[in-house]
């Protein structure tokens, strides 16, 4: 029934020109099913059918737009909606592409010094029996760990295992987007606020997770360890804040207990949240640096021993020196990449990163002295519950935080109950 209700819309406007877009640009983003699933039963093909002259036919859903400002500001909407959904698409098939990097690395970079090992140990034979045979298997040796300690060199620089964390939180964040758009469309008519909002939101996931390897790679070994942060410096309110008011609160949701909830759990987040996946951060980069370091030198020290191999003062130090130096540097390789050291140490700052932009989500409502410029408060201790895995009777725990005679020492909790 609806192909064939739409040939004859096709048949029948033939002589008024082509057809303006249906009720948004043709495109892959999902907000079109949204809105298709909120039309009522009634509705037809033919309500959602704009006019050459730019207005609706009677019968559209109260949230759809009409003028010709509104429908500019969907417009804009929608493309930076279908931009979000192409960057969570790239950042995906990237993520896969570093993660079979850091498998494919770390099984060739092993191979490489196994078998230069082995070969190191066939080559070393007493002085005079078969030498100009065995000389090739010297050689290559020498070959291979020189190869190995270019592939660990170039491996530990990009570390593809904390490549491919950084394309899977930012395909996550990418499609927190998405979903946030989707949400806008389906609750309201956007705004030029919206479409600020988002276009600050995309600026700052482009600076915090670029697309290219070379250049704009994040620093893998930084000096000083710093939360992830993947959202705008400076926020601005909407120009029309949407409340309600619930029965037995203050205005807007807030209170005082509310606000002391707020501090209480606003301290708890620096002081122990944070700073602990901090800490624990430099400790495992820390580790990373030194197994980076350790790979390529003991890869070194079985070059030079394969190509001391041979020589009658030295006796069997060369050939020790070659076949152990190879075997460290395949267990170093394989403790730094198969156990994805460079991926923990990502994750950590994520989850740091994550605190502290609670932190600042907190900031921002307390800082705003009116109330009713704020977000709803249940709304937004529920959001927060949600974020941390508490319960809301259990955010009155933090209350005694916020009293100025609370000392640092005297916290022991934890605020988030899920990682």
């Amino acid at each position: 029934m609806a192909a064939l209700q739409v040939q004859n819309l096709q048949s029948t406007s033939s002589s008024h020109g082509r057809f303006r877009a249906s009720l948004f640009p043709s495109s892959n983003f999902r907000a079109k099913s949204v809105y298709l699933r909120q039309l009522p039963n009634k509705i037809t093909i033919q309500d959602l059918i704009l006019r050459q002259d730019g207005t609706a036919t009677k019968g559209v859903p109260t949230h759809t737009t009409t003028g010709t400002e509104d429908k500019e500001l969907v417009t804009k909407l929608l493309a930076i909606a279908e931009a979000v959904a192409d960057r969570a698409n790239m950042h995906a098939i990237i993520g896969a592409q570093r993660n079979n990097w850091n498998h494919l690395f770390t099984n060739s970079i092993n191979s490489v010094t196994l078998i230069g090992s082995l070969m190191a140990g066939i080559s070393s034979v007493p002085v005079g029996e078969a030498t100009t045979q065995l000389l090739a298997f010297k050689l290559a040796s020498m070959l291979l760990f020189g190869t190995a300690i270019g592939m660990m060199l170039v491996v530990n620089k990009i570390q593809p295992s904390q490549l491919a964390e950084e394309q899977r939180k930012a395909t996550w964040t990418w499609k927190q987007l998405e979903r946030s758009i989707q949400d806008t469309f389906s609750l309201r008519n956007p705004t030029e606020w919206d479409i600020k909002d988002a276009m600050n939101k995309v600026l700052a996931l482009e600076k915090a997770y670029p697309l290219p390897l070379l250049p704009g790679m994040l620093e893998k070994f930084p000096k000083k360890v710093e939360p992830s942060r993947w959202w705008p410096n400076q926020r601005q309110r909407p120009e029309e804040t949407h409340r309600r008011r619930t029965n037995g609160a203050d205005a807007n949701g807030w209170s005082k207990e509310l606000e002391e909830e707020m501090r209480g759990l606003l301290k708890v987040l620096k002081l122990k949240d944070e700073e602990q996946y901090v800490q624990v951060g430099k400790l495992v980069l820390d580790i990373n640096r030194t197994l980076a370091t350790a790979g390529p030198l003991f890869a070194g020290l079985a070059l030079i021993g394969s190509g001391l191999i041979g020589s009658s003062a030295l006796g069997p130090i060369p050939v020790l020196l070659a076949v152990a130096g190879g075997s460290l540097a395949t267990v170093v390789n394989t403790l730094e990449h198969a156990g994805q050291v460079g991926m923990v140490f990502e994750l950590l700052r994520n989850n740091a990163g994550f605190y502290r932009w609670l932190q600042e989500e907190i900031k921002f409502n307390l800082g705003e002295e009116d109330v009713e410029k704020r977000e709803n408060g249940e709304l937004f201790k529920l959001k927060l519950a949600l974020q941390l895995g508490r319960s809301l009777s259990e955010f009155r725990d933090f209350v005694p935080y916020a009293s100025p005679s609370c000392k640092d020492e005297d916290i022991k909790d934890f605020a988030g109950k899920l990682f």
